[in-house]
């Protein structure tokens, strides 16, 4: 077949400390024995994928320029950020993690998935079109749309994957806080299914009610008076010694880790000036608050705060175990691992400020997905 001519979003960091968006026109050659072609119809716009977007730039810069059909956006990184822009300066990285569409062409050994529908994951995905190996692919049941598959890997495996560290850990039940999102209402439902107890942290009585209405068991508003009590009770009635943060800056987890320590000091023993024995584990995975992270260490010694992320896990579970995470979501795609949009735009509209600056608010119960078939 002959070459396939796309249009790709991608992201340059130049080192006068500028950062620019654009759609790009790019030309992808025929597809490999076994990869495939597929013309791209939905990707979302995680929280993952802003990183990459925008980086560390100021929002309040931006300019648009460009034509309607390819516009560009141009932002202003601060001085005090572009140590950590050094290693992409004048690379033009396509963005966009995962995202579902149709093959329209493949290898000689992939002839059969020609027509069908795919959920896809391994970047550059905020595209017309992407070429890539059919391994990275799973086929959607056939009453699934591309906006059902969309987000199938991103969010599904990480909150499977935060299932399965706590078993591999030790660990009896957890804590997540911005327990509201997309990705903790589906970590609620495997939780229920799999009956797991979870503590549901959230920051508001709408975000509370939202879980309790959908079979949460213990759900914490942060912003309620009484807060550090109510979470103390809930660590102590589930025996919660590993938390999943979302949120990152600010003392969340200093409470989460608080409120740890207090529900095994419940327990009695003798009185140690280290604190209890019972072991602490916070994971950070998320940046929704970019300051910094603070502790006070009034928790005893007994404890570790870690990142956590994706691939790693992935790559240290091992291939048969990534497939059986991968079968579970694909059989689960329209019940557990559902996810919802508020808003569908286009390659296009994803690059005008007002919508930039909406989807960067990353606001619990706003989601956007990108449609580059627009």
């Amino acid at each position: 077949m002959p070459d396939t001519d796309a249009l790709e979003l991608r992201s340059l960091v130049t080192s006068d400390g500028k950062l620019r968006l654009s759609l790009d026109e790019i030309t992808l050659p025929a597809p490999g024995p076994d990869e495939l072609l597929v013309r791209v119809e939905a990707a979302p716009v995680n929280p993952s994928d802003l990183g990459l977007l925008l980086g560390p730039a100021d929002l309040a810069t931006m300019q648009p320029g460009g034509s309607a059909g390819q516009p560009t956006l141009m932002l202003t990184i601060p001085p005090e950020r572009m140590e950590m822009m050094q290693a992409r300066l004048g690379q033009a990285l396509p963005v966009g993690n995962e995202g579902a569409g149709t093959v329209i062409a493949a290898g000689e050994n992939q002839q059969a998935l020609i027509g069908k529908r795919v959920g896809m994951l391994g970047g550059a995905m905020y595209a017309t079109h992407r070429k890539l190996p059919v391994r990275d692919t799973i086929v959607l049941p056939d009453d699934a749309s591309a906006a059902d598959g969309a987000s199938m890997f991103v969010n599904p495996l990480t909150a499977l994957a935060m299932v399965e560290t706590m078993r591999a850990e030790g660990h009896k039940a957890i804590v997540h806080t911005a327990a509201a999102s997309n990705l903790g209402q589906m970590l609620n439902r495997i939780c229920l299914a799999d009956g797991v107890p979870l503590v549901n942290v959230v920051r508001s009585a709408d975000q509370a009610q939202l879980l309790r209405d959908a079979g949460a068991m213990h759900v914490v508003d942060s912003t309620a008076d009484g807060f550090r009590e109510a979470l103390t009770d809930a660590v102590a009635a589930t025996g919660a010694t590993v938390a999943f943060d979302a949120i990152g800056g600010g003392k969340i987890g200093n409470a989460v880790l608080h409120a740890m320590e207090a529900a095994a000091n419940r327990h009695g023993g003798a009185y140690s000036r280290y604190g209890s024995t019972t072991f602490k584990q916070l994971y950070i995975y998320g940046s929704l608050d970019t300051g910094p992270t603070l502790l006070d260490r009034g928790f005893g010694f007994s404890w570790s705060v870690s990142g956590f992320l994706l691939t790693p896990f992935l790559i240290k579970a091992g291939p048969a175990k990534t497939q059986t995470l991968k079968d579970r979501v694909a059989r689960e795609l329209k019940t557990t691992f559902a996810s919802h949009y508020t808003h569908t735009i286009s390659l296009a509209e994803a690059l005008q400020p007002a919508t930039v600056e909406a989807y960067q608010r990353k606001a619990t119960g706003q989601k956007f997905l990108i449609d580059p078939s627009r």
